[in-house]
């Protein structure tokens, strides 16, 4: 079983800066694509960004050219640097990570940490 631990989140002004990390521990475990999502109170979860393990990246319209994705194999660790928040920014941000299996793939998620932008 694999485990995420997000970490980073708090409160910031608009126009600040935040960096998230997702860590995943477990044992005998590999990783293909990890991402963040966001939920606004309210809102459906929405895609921010996603990574696969060759690098190829995908961005939300809404975050392009504020936030980078990135993420260390040999860590098993995702990064999210977020630049230039916004108070609609405000949501709790939870990681993701589609964990090979003989199957396919299985969804993990972390807990979330709560992201908060004020005006």
């Amino acid at each position: 079983q694999v485990q995420l631990v997000e970490s980073g989140g708090g409160l910031v002004q608009a126009g600040g800066s935040l960096r998230l990390s997702c860590a995943a521990s477990g044992s005998s475990f590999s990783i293909n694509a990890m991402g963040w999502y966001r939920q606004a109170p309210g809102k459906q979860r929405e895609l921010v960004a996603s990574i696969t393990s060759g690098g190829a990246i995908n961005y939300g319209d809404s975050v392009k050219d504020r936030f980078t994705i990135s993420r260390d194999n040999a860590k098993n660790t995702m990064y999210l640097q977020m630049n230039s928040l916004r108070p609609e920014d405000t949501a709790v941000y939870y990681c993701n990570a589609a964990v090979v299996r003989s199957y396919g793939y299985l969804a993990a998620w972390g807990q979330g940490t709560l992201v908060t932008v004020s005006a």
